[in-house]
């Protein structure tokens, strides 16, 4: 077991987004969380990168992370891939990337190793990020943490605004990075895509997980019933 949440809790102030989740990854496996918009996918990614207020129990390779700072947390292997990219517009594209290796150890990923991943980031490294397509700037956040050398990978809503054939490339390229013995961790709006690209599925609801399955074992009316039905009926 690499991941494991535990009847974690967590807050925004005095709003509670999530309740009682528990949550699992093994070495290797891909997994996806699925549910609709405000039902608590990023908040989960945000508690375990360290981003939020948190009660219950999170840990990763055996050690606690709860009340490590987001940093710390990097360098022990978590990395997260946000939402919306937040690149520094201000900087060029190797210039990005570089900052995604302040915290790293070890040397499983560099320059070359993502350049390899995205030859259009080499063919653009001397470029202002903000001249970039929204696909590639994609790219970008994804290679940015991989520079930190993560063992898990936590991506946040890869396909949101992208145009089919472009999600597709960025998912195949997971499947790279999988390949390398990263394990991840994606949000996902996506549902089909969710399931073709994960190993197990998590659902949310109103900040609680109302299904976990192997992708491959799920129906369609368990998905629907989960994603769209009473919190607790499936």
């Amino acid at each position: 077991m690499l991941l494991e949440v535990s009847n974690v809790n967590a807050y925004y102030g005095d709003f509670q987004a999530l309740f009682g989740v528990n949550l699992h990854a093994e070495k290797g496996e891909a997994v996806a969380v699925i549910g609709a918009n405000g039902a608590g996918k990023s908040t989960l990614l945000n508690a375990i990168a360290g981003n939020v207020t948190t009660r219950g129990a999170i840990q990763f390779n055996g050690e606690k992370l709860a009340g490590l700072k987001p940093w710390a947390i990097v360098t022990r292997g978590v990395t997260l891939v946000p939402e919306g990219r937040r690149l520094f517009s201000s900087l060029t594209v190797e210039e990005n990337l570089q900052m995604g290796a302040y915290a790293r150890k070890g040397s499983d990923w560099g320059l070359a190793e993502v350049y390899e991943l995205f030859p259009k980031l080499k063919e653009r490294a001397r470029q202002p990020v903000t001249e970039l397509s929204g696909g590639e700037q994609q790219m970008v956040a994804i290679g940015r943490a991989l520079m930190s050398n993560p063992a898990l990978l936590m991506c946040d809503e890869l396909s949101l605004g992208l145009a089919p054939v472009i999600v597709q490339d960025i998912y195949a390229t997971l499947g790279r990075v999988r390949e390398r013995g990263v394990t991840l961790i994606v949000v996902e709006q996506n549902v089909q895509q969710a399931l073709k690209f994960a190993d197990r599925v998590y659902c949310f609801q109103e900040g609680h997980v109302t299904l976990e399955g192997e992708a491959r074992k799920l129906s369609a009316e368990d998905v629907s019933q989960a994603y769209f039905g009473k919190r607790g009926a499936a």
